[in-house]
């Protein structure tokens, strides 16, 4: 499917600058991270790439990660103290840049996140305006841009998954924007990103946890509430 617009490519978000690539692109990454974590990280092993590699400390971009770790908005004057604030919520840090990652965006970002209860991997993609794409969460290819209600399922990779999930969606009048689907092999874990307009009733939600054949669900309401 065609990649979608918002306003952000219009007239960008309000923001703590100096660039919302740097800045606002770096920070929403960073809260969609923290929710796919589902738990703010105790620590982060944060790798810039290629521009963000060259540029990220200059342009405040270590700043604007840990910011969005810690929820924090676009426009949150505490972006600009997040190093020492990070200190102060038991959030570990460690930087490191990659300057020659040809097969990657000119702005990722890579976190390796861990908290008590769990752990993630994201890559995600400052595209400009404040706009962003995931394009992996722990292994799998996802290409989201969390603009929309997304739903992640990680489930057993068995015929009808994909059909029947649509139609659950369908019957709690979601309308799928886009879909995404990828998996470790035939018949092996796979990894569905559903981008809806409208949120799922927690009823819906809880029906698709309980799937036999469903390992997890993880549900991001809009990013930007």
């Amino acid at each position: 499917m065609s990649e979608r617009s918002s306003v952000f490519d219009m007239i960008g978000p309000v923001m703590i600058g100096p660039s919302s690539s740097h800045t606002a692109g770096v920070v929403r990454i960073g809260r969609v991270a923290r929710r796919i974590l589902q738990h703010q990280p105790q620590i982060a092993n944060i790798t810039f790439y290629n521009s963000f590699a060259r540029t990220y400390e200059g342009h405040g971009s270590n700043r604007a990660i840990l910011a969005g770790l810690m929820d924090f908005h676009t426009d949150d004057e505490r972006i600009k103290q997040a190093l020492d604030l990070a200190e102060e919520n038991k959030l570990e840090y460690h930087f490191r840049s990659v300057g020659n990652a040809s097969t990657m965006h000119p702005n990722t970002v890579k976190l390796e996140l861990k908290a008590a209860d769990g752990q993630a991997t994201i890559i995600g993609e400052s595209r400009g305006g404040g706009v962003i794409r995931i394009r992996e969460v722990n292994g799998f290819d996802c290409n989201f841009t969390a603009n929309s209600h997304t739903m992640i399922i990680n489930a057993d990779d068995q015929k009808g998954s994909i059909a029947f999930i649509s139609d659950v969606l369908s019957h709690d009048d979601c309308n799928i924007a886009t879909m995404t689907v990828s998996r470790k092999g035939k018949n092996d874990l796979a990894c569905l990103v559903y981008e809806m307009d409208s949120g799922i009733k927690p009823i819906t939600l809880e029906y698709i946890r309980n799937l036999n054949w469903v390992r997890s669900v993880i549900y991001l309401p809009d990013i930007d509430q």
